[in-house]
């Protein structure tokens, strides 16, 4: 069963304008980003756009190519036989095979092909239809809300939640392509806040500079990116909402270096370095006695002082307890030398690990001065 993990991490690439409607140009974009996918072991999804022009489009529109969004949708159809083609061909690339379908013929394809999840865009998240349909495949689904509504946002969040299908939510800015003061990025920290319980993403449109949000992204808690992607041959414009192959590996080197920064944990306490502790040993205070002191003594403030160096064996002001569970003298101190470990009635003794650890850290006292 998939679950809210199979976003984690994931990545989206989108063919632009679904390749230009050419099947060819549409296997070579799958070889080339899937190379730097590989490359860059990440995790990643190709995914394509699912329509069916004889039920998307209205029979009196399809030949209106003055309006650009239908002429844009004529223009770029690919036959099912095509889209058989390019998911076996991204899934013979070691890529996640996806799709965006726009209606609900598109969505029986996504069945049909095993696509193990689909993809919502922004302008479909309140086509209460098409998310019928979608959610009867009981397969995840990742949605876009670029424009849309709180209220609506929040229909949509219950409507898969009460189907119980797992759901991740893309920050989006639906503007083709966005400025990179107009990223609200500060959306991933309210779309986190109010629905905790699904991954949340960040469906990148940028043109300058794409490097730097998924920095942002990822330290704001986006653990799924999405991002259009396409070649340059054959004398076509690229899209400025859109990543070459070696755009792509600078994005994916980006969040690669991000999380070598991050580390490893953000759900418990890390385990320091050695130079780390080390380091900070050095400049931790060990406990030197302030008069010749006695077996059997029991310490008091007046009886010790506390300077750098630490000493290896030597008790430090982290050990140091004073007053009723002081520490009991077991051998006589010399004024102004370390007491050590041994030198007192404590846990610490009857703990070998412990011990040893006091007895590892710390300057040798036998070392001689540096020149």
């Amino acid at each position: 069963m998939i679950t809210r993990d199979f976003f984690e991490e994931l990545f989206v690439l989108e063919m632009t304008n679904n390749h230009l409607g050419n099947l060819d140009r549409g296997l070579e974009i799958v070889r080339q980003h899937s190379r730097i996918v590989r490359f860059n072991n990440v995790r990643a999804a190709i995914k394509l756009q699912f329509r069916c022009l004889e039920s998307f489009v209205h029979k009196d529109f399809r030949d209106r190519s003055d309006i650009r969004y239908i002429r844009r949708v004529t223009e770029t159809r690919l036959s099912k036989q095509d889209y058989a083609t390019l998911v076996q061909a991204i899934r013979k690339s070691g890529c996640i095979p996806m799709a965006t379908p726009f209606d609900e013929k598109s969505v029986d394809w996504c069945v049909e092909f095993d696509m193990p999840v689909i993809k919502i865009a922004s302008a479909d998240s309140t086509d209460w239809m098409l998310l019928e349909k979608i959610a009867s495949t009981k397969k995840p689904v990742i949605v876009s809300i670029g424009g849309t509504s709180q209220k609506d946002v929040d229909d949509m969040v219950m409507f898969f939640e009460n189907r119980n299908i797992p759901l991740a939510i893309n920050h989006c800015i639906a503007a083709y392509p966005h400025e990179d003061a107009e990223c609200e990025l500060n959306q991933i920290d309210y779309l986190r806040n109010r629905y905790p319980s699904h991954t949340i993403g960040y469906s990148s449109h940028e043109h300058k500079n794409w490097a730097n949000s998924i920095v942002i992204a990822h330290g704001k808690g986006a653990r799924t990116f999405e991002r259009h992607i396409d070649i340059d041959t054959d004398g076509v414009t690229i899209a400025p909402y859109s990543s070459l192959p070696y755009q792509i590996d600078v994005w994916f080197k980006a969040f690669n270096n991000t999380k070598v920064y991050c580390g490893t944990s953000g759900t418990q306490r890390k385990i320091p370095l050695a130079r780390e502790t080390a380091f900070l040993d050095s400049y931790v205070r060990g406990v030197y006695a302030a008069a010749d002191l006695s077996a059997g003594h029991r310490l008091h403030e007046e009886d010790i002082y506390m300077a750098i160096p630490l000493l290896k064996g030597q008790i430090s002001c982290r050990e140091l307890m004073l007053g009723r569970f002081g520490h009991t003298l077991v051998n006589p101190v010399q004024k102004d030398q370390p007491i050590l470990i041994d030198a007192i009635d404590t846990p610490y003794m009857e703990d070998e690990n412990l011990r040893q650890t006091i007895y590892s850290r710390g300057l040798d006292p036998a070392s001689p001065p540096n020149a």
